[in-house]
């Protein structure tokens, strides 16, 4: 079991270790416009809305990396005075009644609108924008399935140090 949720873990990390650099090419890319803007006089909607779509992909493909590593905000009055074995409990309640239905129904209820996207290759949101609504769609779907691989990876873990602490 331990070297399923590796595996997992692993698809989540490179994903992040790839997304991590849109961040770089976001704060770039918003660079480029202010001097356009301040400089040349120059603006574009399309120009605009690249920072638009690297700003979701960084924090759609990020999320299940942000699982991996623990930056998720958790609220912690009662799980911080736990012991191992209430916070396993806590997490494998959390990740089975809370995450794992919240994300299969957003992906149950996404995949529709992301499918009719797809199949008339949705242009922009905005006039002279960037013509792939279907590919900022699609990360809503990308988003769901690489949480619940991370949150698989947790719950596997969380079985474990379940049987650990009970050992």
């Amino acid at each position: 079991m331990e070297k399923t949720a590796w595996v997992l873990d692993q698809i989540n990390w490179a994903v992040g270790m790839a997304v991590r650099w849109l961040a770089l090419g976001m704060v770039l890319w918003q660079f480029v416009i202010v001097i356009l803007r301040y400089v040349f006089g120059y603006s574009s909607i399309f120009v605009n809305e690249g920072v638009l779509y690297l700003h979701a992909a960084i924090f759609m493909l990020g999320a299940g990396y942000t699982l991996l590593v623990g930056g998720h905000v958790r609220v912690d009055i009662f799980y911080a005075k736990l012991g191992v074995r209430g916070r396993a409990i806590t997490d494998i309640l959390g990740h089975l009644l809370l995450l794992f239905p919240s994300i299969l129904i957003l992906l149950y209820w996404s995949w529709p609108t992301v499918r009719r996207s797809w199949a008339i290759l949705e242009g922009p949101m905005s006039v002279g924008g960037i013509p792939a609504s279907f590919l900022l769609k699609t990360l809503i779907p990308a988003f769901c399935v690489l949480l619940l691989i991370q949150g698989l990876s947790a719950l596997i873990r969380d079985i474990l140090r379940l049987r650990e602490s009970a050992a």
